[in-house]
C-alpha cells in the first residue's frame, strides 16, 4: 500500500500486470487530505444516499483493456466515483458522458448508475488524473503530481492498442503531458493550448503508431447548463474519435461492440 510519492512511484513502477495495477491503486493512501476527504464523505453521505455505501477509496480507471479510445478527466466527484466505485458514474456530468458515448457506439448503455449495473465500455477506457475526489472538486498540483505514476503505468499498459486520447477539460489537458512523456509519447513543444475540439499528434511509445490527443469541453453540470458544452458538441468530439481510431461508423444499439 502506497503511503506517500515513493511508494506510489514504486508500486506502480513494480505491477506487472493491468489487474495488479488497478488493485495496488484502490487502496493508495499517498495524499493525507483527500484520504480525509474521500473517507468523510463516505461516512456523513449525502441525504439521497444514506442507506447506500459508499466505495470511500481511489477509483482506478476502467474499460475494455485494449482500447482505442482513452478518456481522460479531473478527478472521481465526491457522491459520484467515490460513491459507486467507478469514474463518471452515479453523477450529473456521467449521465451526460456516458448518453453521448452510447450514441456514438462507445458504451453498451446510456447511462452509469452503478458498478455492476450492466454498462461496457466499447473499445474505450476511462479514467482520471487524480483517483480520489479532493474538496472542491480542486486537487492541489502536489497532488496531481503525487497520484500522476498510477495514470502513467495505467497508459503504459494500453498503449499497444491505443490510437486517441480525449482529455475532458482543461485540468485533464494540463494533466497528460508530464504523463505522455513519462509513458514515452513525443511531447511538442511548446504544449499546445487547451480548446474544444483541438488535435495534437503524438509520436507514440510504439514505433509506426502516432496517436492523437484531443480536447473536450468538461460535461459538468456548469458548462452543460450554460451551453458551453452540448450533446451535440460531445457527439461530434467522440464520432471523431471514432473516425480517428479506425473504428468506422457507429454501429445501431443492438449491434454495438
Amino acid at each position: 500500500m502506497a503511503h506517500d510519492p515513493a511508494g506510489v512511484r514504486a508500486l506502480a513502477a513494480e505491477a506487472g500486470t493491468l489487474a495488479e495495477l488497478l488493485a495496488r491503486e484502490s487502496v493508495c493512501r499517498a495524499c493525507p487530505r483527500l484520504v480525509e476527504w474521500r473517507e468523510e464523505v463516505a461516512r456523513v453521505k449525502r441525504r439521497a444516499h444514506l442507506t447506500e455505501p459508499y466505495w470511500g477509496r481511489p477509483i482506478a480507471g476502467w474499460g475494455d483493456d485494449q482500447p482505442r479510445i482513452l478518456i481522460a478527466g479531473l478527478a472521481p466527484a465526491a457522491h459520484g466515483g467515490n460513491r459507486t466505485g467507478r469514474v463518471f458514474t452515479g453523477d450529473r456530468s456521467g449521465d451526460v458522458l456516458f448518453a453521448s458515448l452510447y450514441r456514438c457506439g462507445l458504451a453498451a448503455q446510456p447511462d452509469s448508475v452503478r458498478a455492476g449495473d450492466g454498462q461496457r465500455l466499447l473499445h474505450t477506457w476511462v479514467a482520471a488524473a487524480v483517483r480520489c475526489a479532493p474538496p472542491a472538486n480542486k486537487p492541489t498540483v502536489t497532488e496531481r503530481d503525487t497520484c500522476a505514476p498510477w495514470l502513467t503505468r495505467e497508459i503504459g499498459f494500453l498503449t499497444g492498442s491505443l490510437r486517441v486520447i480525449v482529455c475532458l477539460g482543461g485540468y485533464a489537458w494540463q494533466a497528460l503531458w508530464p504523463v505522455l512523456g513519462d509513458t514515452g509519447f513525443t511531447v511538442p513543444r511548446p504544449r499546445p493550448r487547451f480548446g474544444h475540439g483541438v488535435e495534437v499528434t503524438l509520436g507514440s511509445a510504439v514505433p509506426g503508431q502516432d496517436v492523437v490527443l484531443m480536447g473536450c469541453y468538461h460535461p459538468s453540470q456548469q458548462n452543460t447548463f450554460t451551453g458551453r458544452v452540448t450533446p451535440g458538441m460531445l457527439d461530434a468530439v467522440f464520432q471523431r474519435a471514432r473516425g480517428l481510431a479506425g473504428l468506422g461508423e457507429v454501429p445501431g444499439p443492438s449491434h454495438a461492440r
